[in-house]
């Protein structure tokens, strides 16, 4: 059985499910923990938010290694994400209905493979407003959500990578490798746009945080096994 000490700290790998916060993976991991070790509260945080639509890797720390969250946060990380074209949502991703369509006839592969080399760099990125950013301290999804307006304002990020993995009109399938801060949805928005079109994403999963890939990791239900190979 493996030795672990949960209050001192250790970081543990997760897959998300889709529909999955990432609220909803601490806290079914903080519940089956307390109860294992037999306590009323430990400390369990996780290092960088997946959309719930999204899936993939996700660190989670405990206890005094919940002060390493950041360090995490800051490391590269992969995505494979896939783009349905000619079509937005208000969300950038599948949680929002479609609300506009454009033509995508132009489009060709090889426009496709000139418009994500022209994202390798560092760019200047507007988040979306469903997402978790602060506006006067409040969060942009939930102004969002209200019908308020809400406007953010453009952060730099670094693309590292862009491959085109698929090509299938009207969808297609990129691997991104980006800085902390990048909203993949919000490169599909601007994927879409740079092809006079319009783009959102219908799937999205996180391959790597730094050296952590998703063969490392466990999915929730295999939290209780997990549990049962440790004293």
């Amino acid at each position: 059985m493996a030795v672990m000490d949960f209050i001192g700290g250790e970081i543990l790998y997760f897959n998300k499910p889709i529909d999955w916060t990432s609220f909803d993976i601490v806290n079914a991991f903080r519940y089956k923990l307390t109860r294992k070790l037999n306590v009323k509260k430990i400390k369990v945080g996780h290092a960088g938010t997946l959309d719930p639509k999204a899936t993939g890797v996700m660190i989670v720390c405990t206890g005094k290694a919940t002060k390493r969250m950041e360090e995490f946060q800051h490391q590269t990380k992969e995505y494979v994400a896939t783009l349905k074209l000619g079509e937005t949502t208000p969300s950038f991703d599948s949680e929002k209905e479609v609300d506009h369509t454009y033509p995508i006839a132009h489009i060709t592969i090889d426009k496709v493979k000139e418009t994500l080399s022209s994202f390798v760099g560092e760019i200047r990125q507007i988040p979306p407003v469903y997402s978790a950013c602060k506006i006067d301290g409040q969060r942009a999804y939930t102004l969002a959500r209200r019908g308020e307006e809400a406007t953010l304002k453009e952060k730099t990020l670094v693309i590292d990578e862009i491959e085109l993995l698929e090509y299938e009109l009207p969808v297609i399938k990129i691997r991104v490798v980006c800085s902390k801060g990048t909203y993949i949805r919000a490169l599909a928005r601007d994927i879409g746009a740079s092809l006079a079109s319009g783009a959102h994403l219908i799937a999205l999963e996180r391959t790597r945080i730094g050296d952590v890939t998703i063969d490392k990791c466990i999915s929730p239900e295999q939290i209780d096994g997990f549990l049962d190979r440790i004293q």
